[in-house]
């Protein structure tokens, strides 16, 4: 098989990889009142599990991403797998909450060294004709396990038991790492390349290449509107338009989730053309997308008709569908091979304690402000990041 051929070949490979990742991740949430009923949670500690989770994944992603700049992303992509089907397959014979929790926190190592990794592999797979597109299509494995970790997780609990869907997900992680493994390639070492320096002197470069702290500023701004969303949306429908539990969680997640697949093929398309007329072409779709999502996201912490809810849902998520397919493609701009996978943990970090602290603060703020105030917030944000990204000036790939 020819190089080009291979590139996409790994694109697809790496899409079953992300899948997992997100549903293994997203299925705990579906069956909390399994949880709760089984072991006796208390809603703290169901809390717990989510917040666990999250932090040390945010914390220990610019290790994760530092070493597989220095170690090989193919081969941590590799380990990443099987430690977290491991895990997942583990959480399925949790006997109380201390067990449980344990295992959150496992999987938060274990899926921290995957995505910079994969993207970073990618970005060594593919060049600036195809980077964004095939960026794009590896992400829409992402949104295809957050719906099926929420649809397929609590259809599987309601059904079998909690239990049963963690361990079908696990012998399912571990059989596919089978086949990886087999397939999965480190690309040839090219002409001068040199192992990454120092982490400290990692981590100094990053802050010092032009538009990297504005990136991560951005990629920032971005989970804060995400980990509202996903956290508050589904209340919010249920409170503000009379939604049941069902429809509510459908609406939250299937409407944004679709449109950001139909943005992120757009985006990559157009991503990939336009950076051929200018190096700015990849920034210009990031801000044009937050540009669109931003006064959507505003429409729906407002709108009282479900019409204009659900043309407020696509639109975001289109919006979000341009950004997110270009987050690595852009930095890629700016940063040398042997820093890339790095700089992504660094996004991933600030963008989890930024995401945390924000969909935290929001439910706190509930009662005197309402969630629809959170939506506006982000909505801000925003529109400011896409102004932030249209002053970057990239060099070129």
């Amino acid at each position: 098989m020819n190089a080009r051929h291979y590139a996409w070949l790994l694109v697809g490979l790496l899409w079953v990889v992300a899948l997992l990742n997100y549903l293994d991740r997203q299925v705990i949430f579906s069956v909390f009142p399994l949880l709760e009923a089984d072991l006796k949670l208390t809603a703290g500690e169901l809390g717990l599990l989510s917040t666990v989770f999250l932090w040390v994944y945010g914390i220990l992603s610019p290790f994760a991403g530092y070493l597989a700049d220095r170690l090989g992303r193919a081969r941590m992509i590799l380990v990443s797998l099987l430690v977290w089907s491991l895990v997942t397959w583990a959480t399925g014979h949790a006997r109380n909450f201390a067990e449980l929790i344990m295992a959150r926190a496992l999987m938060g190592i274990s899926e921290a060294c995957y995505l910079p990794a994969a993207l970073g592999l990618i970005a060594d797979y593919h060049g600036p004709r195809s980077r964004s597109l095939a960026t794009g299509l590896h992400q829409s494995g992402l949104y295809a396990g957050i719906i099926l970790g929420g649809a397929g997780g609590g259809w599987m609990g309601e059904r079998y038991g909690w239990r049963l869907a963690f361990t079908i997900l696990g012998v399912a992680g571990i059989l596919y790492f089978l086949v990886l493994r087999r397939l999965l390639k480190a690309p040839p070492r090219q002409e001068g390349e040199t192992a990454p320096p120092p982490l400290l002197l990692s981590f100094r470069k990053l802050a010092s290449l032009p538009g990297f702290l504005a990136m991560t500023a951005v990629f920032s701004a971005v989970s804060i509107a995400n980990w509202i969303v996903y956290t508050w949306l589904p209340l919010y429908l249920y409170e503000r338009f009379g939604m049941s539990l069902a429809l509510a969680g459908f609406s939250a997640t299937f409407y944004i989730q679709a449109a950001s697949f139909a943005g992120i093929l757009a985006g990559g398309w157009l991503a990939d053309s336009w950076s051929r007329r200018t190096t700015r072409g990849r920034l210009m779709t990031q801000a044009l997308g937050l540009a669109a999502a931003a006064p959507f996201l505003f429409v729906i912490g407002v709108t009282g008709s479900q019409a204009l809810l659900i043309t407020a849902l696509i639109v975001f998520g289109l919006g979000r569908g341009l950004y997110d397919c270009n987050t690595m493609p852009t930095l890629c701009q700016i940063a040398q091979p042997d820093l890339r996978s790095t700089g992504y943990g660094i996004f991933n970090f600030a963008a989890c304690l930024a995401g945390g602290v924000a969909a935290a603060l929001a439910g706190y703020l509930k009662a005197a402000v309402g969630l629809g105030a959170a939506f506006e917030t982000a909505a801000i944000l925003l529109l400011v990041s896409a102004g932030m990204l249209a002053r970057i000036r990239p060099g070129s790939e």
